[in-house]
């Protein structure tokens, strides 16, 4: 199919605002099913790693032009982890307030945190929308009992829906997490379940389905047979369910995963997944971004005490910079843009990565799964993009096609 003819490599697509990704490592307690980068300490050293963060966004705004005239465009800022609102909200308001002084704020800007739904977390939150935060992300998980006992949660059904309801009345823009194909988990309890948590909060829903990661105490357990998951007809039955159930509350999947009144889907994602350049800071954070028409992958330590020793000595605590490939950024580039329902603009990925979407896919893979309808062109051959159908066997038709 036609495309625009590649650009120089690295070229960052004119007028994009940058995302500020701010990891916050800890957590109360470890989940069974988490392998994210998240730990647990008595006693969190909110002081040092709020400093540190400073130090480090202060860095990455020196490096990225920030301190001229002509500062970058931040169009996003998210808090994550972790569980981010365990961060003190002294310290998240000094972090926004650096942002805004160090770049220039889209003036929509979307500043959105995580949250958990006990009783302290719930308990800052007009503090935390009083320093600027205006979309918070609730993981919820679940609305029964049985299944919060099993995934190691420390809130109960009580407080997710007291949280949601506070949530509600002081943010404009709400998203919460669900947790999908559980063990014992039927169609009717989990229609039901989608059902109360939407007719509670519906504009943002983020999916997640439970697999078992190594490392993970989830890991042992499942191991020993102490429980077993849906096998995969009913965990694509229990998906497909998910559409139809966010549907009549008016959202739709706009990603493999995330579901979203129209106008209501997150910006700070979508920068993700539409491969735009992002700043992350704090320990394991990801970054890409294109500093003289060369696009960097960054990655800082994971671990937070010695992150924190790095940037308190540095001023960073990057780990590792490499300079992407046109290659490289087309297969990243695929990977995520091939979740959204809108998929790939053949002529942004051809600036973005400088190739075209035929030769960055298998010629032969590429043309099966078009005659298939796992994918198809649309806009005259303007955009890629994954049908209904490709989306539920997408890792392995990525897996296939992605050269």
């Amino acid at each position: 199919m036609p495309s625009d003819a590649p650009a120089p490599p690295g070229t960052k697509t004119a007028g994009e605002a940058l995302a500020l990704y701010v990891h916050w490592p800890f957590c109360l307690s470890k989940c069974p099913y988490c392998d994210f980068n998240s730990h647990v300490r008595d006693v969190i050293p909110q002081a040092r790693f709020g400093n540190a963060l400073r130090r480090e966004l202060a860095h990455e705004a020196a490096r990225t032009g920030a301190t001229s005239d002509d500062r970058p465009v931040l169009g996003s800022i998210f808090f994550g982890g972790g569980t981010p609102s365990l961060m003190e909200p002294a310290t998240l308001a000094a972090l926004i307030e650096d942002a805004g002084r160090l770049f220039r704020l889209s003036p929509d800007i979307e500043i959105t945190l995580e949250a958990n739904p006990t009783s302290v977390e719930t308990g800052r939150l007009r503090a935390f929308r009083d320093s600027g935060v205006n979309r918070i992300s609730v993981g919820l998980q679940s609305l029964d009992p049985e299944a919060l006992r099993f995934l190691g949660r420390e809130h109960s059904v009580g407080q997710a829906i007291a949280a949601l309801e506070q949530a509600r009345a002081l943010f404009g823009r709400i998203s919460f997490d669900l947790i999908y194909a559980r063990p014992g988990q039927s169609l009717a309890s989990w229609r039901a379940e989608l059902d109360q948590a939407l007719g509670l909060v519906s504009d943002h829903l983020s999916l997640y389905q439970l697999t078992i990661e190594p490392g993970t105490r989830f890991e042992s357990l499942y191991r020993q047979n102490r429980f077993r998951l849906p096998d995969d007809e009913l965990a694509a039955r229990l998906y497909e369910e998910t559409a139809s159930v966010a549907a009549r509350h008016g959202l739709l999947g706009y990603e493999v995963s995330n579901y979203a009144r129209p106008g209501a889907e997150s910006r700070h994602n979508l920068t993700y997944w539409r491969y735009g350049d992002y700043l992350g800071i704090g320990p394991g954070a990801h970054g890409r971004v294109t500093l003289d028409g060369v696009t960097h992958a960054t990655r800082r330590h994971r671990a937070p005490e010695p992150w924190a020793e790095r940037v308190e000595q540095a001023g960073t605590g990057t780990t590792h910079e490499d300079a992407l490939s046109p290659r490289e950024k087309a297969r990243e580039m695929l990977l995520m843009g091939l979740r959204l329902d809108e998929g790939i603009a053949a002529a942004r990925f051809a600036r973005r990565t400088g190739m075209s979407l035929e030769e960055a896919t298998e010629p032969d893979i590429l043309l099966a799964a078009l005659e298939e309808g796992y994918l198809q062109w649309g806009e005259g051959g303007a955009r890629l993009r994954a049908t209904a159908e490709g989306r539920l066997r997408l890792e392995s038709l990525l897996a296939a096609l992605v050269v």
